[in-house]
């Protein structure tokens, strides 16, 4: 596994960061660059489900490990889920299950600092920084918009 830390500024305040990165009607507009039609579907609670899925409806099955809104939010990965079937034991997942997906907000003046964490496959790393990338210049510019 290989960890992938990025962060980025954002002129606005915390709580508007955080409701434009999890509100269901704005979470597809920075996700997009992981998946066309990405979609989140959670119950919110610490050791919940949380569903990240593609237009298909295959993706990841995860578990909020911790919030603390607006400022944490850590996702545990747990399997995967194909054609509505969970995967929570095979060799494939048993590679990355039980991973951390970390996000920390911090506000300072006007200034949110927003800053995810993760351990990824080396396969997945590429992929995974562009979409932070261009994701994260998307929830910027939603969030500095008047």
């Amino acid at each position: 596994m290989e960890n992938l830390v990025y962060e980025v500024e954002i002129e606005a305040p915390i709580e508007k960061v955080w409701d434009i990165l999890w509100n269901s009607e704005t979470y597809n507009a920075w996700t997009k660059f992981f998946a066309p039609d990405s979609s989140m579907r959670t119950d919110w609670q610490i050791g919940g489900k949380t569903y990240f899925l593609d237009g298909e409806g295959n993706g990841m099955v995860s578990t909020i490990e911790q919030m603390q809104k607006p400022e944490i939010l850590i996702f545990k990965h747990l399997g995967m889920i194909k054609e509505g079937k969970e995967d929570l034991e095979s060799e494939e997942v048993k590679g990355w299950s039980g991973s951390l997906e970390k996000y920390f907000l911090t506000q300072k003046d006007n200034i949110t600092t927003l800053k995810v964490e993760l351990a990824t496959l080396p396969e997945y790393m590429g992929m995974l920084k562009s979409g932070f990338v261009q994701g994260f210049e998307v929830v910027k510019k939603m969030a500095e918009a008047k």
